[in-house]
């Protein structure tokens, strides 16, 4: 399959009256089919069956560069597997070339699943991301936490994860004093997540930088604390 066959394969779905509230709602100046979640990431996963990761990539820039609303989240859904055999460095780099370009939380959230199997499957690409935290783009920034997401399910985290936790919660602290607000959603979002594994850490990390927190991020954060 072409770029060009996806691209048409999208555009079959397309419902110009969905597509204008999307547009209103994302508020960025691009394309917009009107494709629901569901129908994007099945497409996205009849793709991912049908190609191997060269070509996987292949399709990925094509679509992103295509700059269309779904056809960038459906690049995002590509490498979503959790093994990729025999070497997903490729996968990991075509993500990591994505994310300057962020620019919406939908878009960036699709991007992010792929990349938060990437991490797993390497936490030593925490280096890459730990680039990211120093970032002035505030999507580049945020994207660190929310590609790290996974490292929070575990409630008995392997000591690599433990390790990971510890340096994330490391950038956490240093984002809390950051007022923009999709940054303090984000470490609302992460300490929300890790509360329902390890609900003494986040206790302790509220006490210490809870007051630097904006209140709505504080009251996230806490949503799950017993």
């Amino acid at each position: 399959m072409t770029v060009e066959d996806a691209l048409r394969a999208l555009r079959a779905h397309a419902d110009p009256e969905r597509a204008a509230q999307m547009r209103a709602y994302h508020k960025v100046d691009r394309q917009y089919l009107g494709l629901s979640n569901a129908i994007t990431g099945d497409l996205a996963a009849q793709w991912r069956k049908s190609h191997d990761l060269p070509g996987l990539v292949t399709l990925a820039k094509g679509l992103w560069a295509s700059n269309i609303f779904e056809a960038r989240v459906a690049a995002g859904k590509l490498f979503l597997q959790a093994r990729i055999k025999p070497d997903d460095g490729p996968a990991w780099d075509c993500i990591k070339g994505f994310v300057p370009e962020f620019d919406s939380w939908a878009i960036a959230d699709a991007v992010a699943q792929g990349g938060q199997k990437r991490l797993l499957a390497d936490p030593t690409r925490l280096d890459d991301v730990e680039t990211w935290t120093r970032s002035d783009h505030l999507w580049t920034k945020r994207a660190a936490l929310v590609f790290t997401l996974q490292f929070c399910k575990s409630r008995h985290p392997k000591l690599v994860e433990q390790t990971a936790r510890t340096r994330i919660l490391g950038w956490c602290s240093d984002y809390v004093a950051d007022p923009e607000w999709f940054i303090q959603k984000a470490v609302a979002w992460w300490l929300r997540d890790l509360s329902k594994r390890d609900p003494d850490t986040v206790r302790d990390f509220l006490a210490t930088h809870g007051e630097k927190m904006k209140p709505f991020a504080r009251k996230e954060a806490g949503k799950h604390l017993p």
